[in-house]
């Protein structure tokens, strides 16, 4: 089993009680990923994300937020 070092980026509070912790992981090998935990009661969601996915989903997520809300 290889070993992965862990380093807590970030920890907030989403809307309905869920709790969100962004982690960058690396990997003895030198993969570096992106790890998304999303803690919603006692179950939990976790997400690894590369550069590339990250990037693109952060560039989508911010795209939404900066428009205008519709009437």
């Amino acid at each position: 089993m290889s070993e992965e070092s862990l380093r807590t980026l970030d920890e907030f509070d989403a809307p309905y009680g869920r709790k969100v912790k962004l982690e960058s992981v690396e990997h003895e090998s030198g993969m570096r990923m992106l790890r998304l935990r999303i803690r919603e009661g006692s179950r939990f969601t976790i997400l690894d994300l590369d550069e590339k996915t990250a990037r693109y989903w952060g560039a989508s997520m911010c795209a939404w937020a900066d428009k205008p809300q519709q009437p």
